[in-house]
């Protein structure tokens, strides 16, 4: 952001803003568009954004785009920045946070992992070791005895977590889930007031891809532009502070 932005703001505008709670997201969309300003895109590239837009939006004519621009208070320019805009985030992220992105991936791995897990959970330790002996004995299904007594929401999905990151879990149902095989059935264990009986399905390690590396880089450059938003809010109630942009 520009460090003549902020001054350029007359404080009843600033004032307005903060009243409806909009001076946050202002201040966070200039942040990306001073990032992403010098990003270039193909001539072709950006005919074919907009015509993506006129069809998603029914636009089916030239007329129909001048309406469109005059209800929404926008012109061509305007236009053009909100189609290109995903396009030249993607990009940017690619050139700036891209190499980052798999040592990301390896911080955040054991958030990424999805598990579906079958789980009964009751009040009364002796009715969980009775129902986990059925189950183990195959003399009853584990999705219908979840749906007739299981205490927790998952009765209404017949026992069935999932897929859902590992991370969701409580910890200590997480790590039991990690060390299991899938199609296991643990032994009851307590979790605060709960027995739980619990089977894994599938566990499914993430990986870093293609598409799983251009989520990391978009999550960095994410954090990035958060943390340069609240620099500029700082700012605005620390006179002496000087912006840079990125």
């Amino acid at each position: 952001m520009s460090e003549d932005f902020l001054p350029a703001l007359a404080e009843p505008v600033l004032r307005e803003l903060r009243r409806h709670n909009l001076l946050q997201a202002l201040l966070q969309r200039q942040v990306i568009a001073e990032a992403v300003a010098s990003v270039e895109l193909e001539p072709e590239t950006c005919q074919e954004l907009r015509e993506q837009f006129c069809q998603q939006n029914g636009l089916a004519d030239e007329q129909a785009v001048q309406a469109f621009l005059r209800a929404n208070g926008l012109t061509e320019d305007d236009l053009r920045w909100q189609v290109e805009l995903p396009l030249r985030i993607r990009n940017h992220c690619e050139q700036h946070f891209r190499h980052k992105a798999e040592a990301h991936f390896l911080s955040r791995k054991t958030q990424l992992d999805r598990v579906v897990y079958s789980l009964l959970r009751v009040q009364d330790r002796f009715l969980a070791r009775e129902l986990y002996l059925r189950i183990e004995a195959a003399e009853a299904n584990f999705a219908e005895l979840a749906a007739n007594y299981s205490e927790g929401p998952e009765r209404q999905t017949n026992g069935i977590v999932g897929p859902v990151p590992l991370t969701q879990a409580h910890p200590v149902l997480a790590e039991r889930l990690r060390t299991s095989r899938s199609g296991e059935l643990m032994q009851p264990f307590q979790i605060e007031t709960w027995w739980l009986v619990v089977r894994l399905e599938s566990y499914t390690p993430a990986s870093f891809d293609e598409a799983t590396a251009e989520r990391m880089a978009r999550e960095l450059f994410d954090q990035w532009v958060a943390e340069e938003t609240t620099r500029k809010l700082r700012a605005l109630h620390e006179p002496g502070v000087v912006t840079t942009a990125a």
